[in-house]
Parts: C-alpha cells; sequence; structure tokens
C-alpha cells in the first residue's frame, strides 16, 4: 500500500541513522588489519586470489577447501609472507554439521568473523536431458545449499556479533544463458544464490551486510572450457578472460569498510560479456 506525500514525510524513530565511524582516507579505509576473513573453495583460483588480497590487506584468513590439502601450504606461506594469521579448514561446505562446527572452530581459532566470502562452487555443463539426477543434486548441494548453510551459521554469528559481512560469488550465469555450451542446472544455482543474498540483505539490515560478486570468465579451472573458449574471446568486448589478479580489488573493496554503504548489490565483472 503506498503512503501519501504527508504520510511519507513523518519522522520516523532512530532515522536517519549516524554515519559508520570509518577512516576519511580512501586507503586506510581498504585496510583488513585485525579483520577475519573466511573464504570458501579456496585452494585455488578466484578463492584463492581472495585469500591473498585479504592477507595483503592485512586480514587473518580462515581458508576453507574440500579436497585440494595444497591449501594447508598455501595458508602457510600466506602467514608468512604478511605477518597474518592463517589456517586451513577441510570442509564439505554441503554438510550442516560440518559447517556449523567448522564455523564455531573459527571464532574459536581466530575470535570473530568479521567477513564470509561464501565462494564454493562446481559446474557440470550440460543440458537439462543429458545431465544425471545426481549430477543435478551435486550442483545444488555445493552451489546452493553451500551458500545457504554458510549464510545460516555465519548470520548467526553476526547478529550475535552485532555486525558482520557476507559476500557470495555467484556468477555472470545468472544474468545470461551461456552459449554455446547449455547449463541450466548451473545457471539456475548461481539465480538462486544472487536473489538470496539480495534477500539476506533487507533480513539482516540490522546487523550485517551482503552482497554478491558475479565473474563472467576468467583463466581458472572454472573458466571457459575447450569447446566455449574461443566464443568467450569474441563475446567479452576485452576479448579474452580474466586473470585472478583482476578481481582482488572488487572483493577487498566488498570486505573492506571503503563499501560501507553498500548492501543487496550484485556486481558483475565480466570484461563486458553480458552487454551485446
Amino acid at each position: 500500500m503506498s503512503m501519501s506525500i504527508f504520510e511519507s514525510n513523518q519522522p520516523r524513530d532512530g532515522f536517519p541513522r549516524p554515519f559508520p565511524d570509518t577512516p576519511s582516507n580512501v586507503l586506510e579505509q581498504f585496510k583488513m588489519a585485525g579483520k577475519v576473513v573466511v573464504v570458501t573453495g579456496s585452494a585455488d583460483g578466484l578463492g584463492y586470489a581472495v585469500c591473498e588480497a585479504m592477507a595483503e590487506a592485512g586480514g587473518n584468513v580462515a581458508m576453507w577447501y574440500n579436497s585440494n590439502d595444497v591449501a594447508v601450504q598455501k595458508a602457510e606461506t600466506l602467514a608468512s609472507t604478511h605477518g597474518v594469521k592463517t589456517r586451513a579448514y577441510k570442509i564439505d561446505v554441503s554438510d550442516g554439521e560440518a559447517v556449523r562446527k567448522a564455523i564455531a572452530d573459527v571464532v574459536h581459532d581466530f575470535g570473530k568473523i568479521d567477513v564470509f566470502v561464501a565462494n564454493a562452487g562446481m559446474a557440470i555443463s550440460k543440458p537439462i536431458l543429458d545431465t544425471t539426477l545426481e549430477e543435478y543434486r551435486k550442483q545444488m548441494a555445493v552451489n546452493v545449499d553451500g551458500v545457504v548453510l554458510a549464510a545460516k551459521y555465519a548470520g548467526e554469528v553476526f547478529k550475535r556479533q552485532g555486525t558482520g559481512n557476507l559476500i557470495i560469488t555467484s556468477s555472470m550465469s545468472a544474468h545470461i544463458v551461456n552459449v554455446p555450451v547449455d547449463q541450466p542446472v548451473y545457471n539456475g544455482t548461481k539465480a538462486f544464490v544472487t536473489q538470496f543474498g539480495k534477500s539476506l540483505a533487507r533480513e539482516w539490515r540490522e546487523f550485517a551486510r551482503v552482497n554478491i560478486v558475479s565473474p563472467g570468465f576468467f583463466d581458472t579451472k572454472m573458466g571457459a572450457g575447450p569447446e566455449s573458449v574461443h566464443e568467450a574471446y569474441r563475446m567479452a568486448p576485452l576479448g579474452r578472460q580474466g586473470h585472478v589478479k583482476e578481481i582482488k580489488g572488487l572483493y577487498l573493496y566488498l570486505a573492506s569498510e571503503a563499501s560501507s554503504y553498500m548492501t543487496g548489490s550484485d556486481v558483475l565483472i565480466d570484461g563486458g560479456y553480458v552487454l551485446p
């Protein structure tokens, strides 16, 4: 029901809220010193680039990974290189009890969670008629359940702390139908987490910010496959896939105080792929 001009112009208790007590200097706003950041899917690709960004800015990083034990050594390297605290946790993000316990473990080990980056994902690029039910359920478990479970249990921490920041890795595939390879299940999972993140931004408005990153093709294992790589070059106005170093600044911006007036946003970083 819409309001009249008179009704909508009445003062509301508690508004306007105060500006945040953050630095005026923009470089200071980007610093993550003393912050604790959890990153899922952190062993390589975009996830590890995010971990690098947070450590380079002085943040402490809890690296969650599923099967690639190289994350353990990478965590140690980040700690020694940047003088921050890190730890690797082997977690199946689709297992609710494992996620709940891992979040409790991070709080025990680090004392708090300032930022949770729900980045873990997987793709089985097949038409629906060629996709098995097991393949469908696997993608839903990692891409959808993994984000929902992270939000549920990290959100409890954020609410208890009175502050928090959730960043969800979605995809440009939430905005378009990829060609020439059909992948309706993957696209659907990403559309879910994008809308889910926007909904959380409102639900958590009293204690946490929530934003979404929608990458296009990056030169990683999750990037364009042999069947679609040349079309990826053609479709992107920049004429190439992205390098992982080119996404670090965006995640740092969203994780840091520099983005303190930003919530519910879905940021495309795709070399212009979705423009045509």
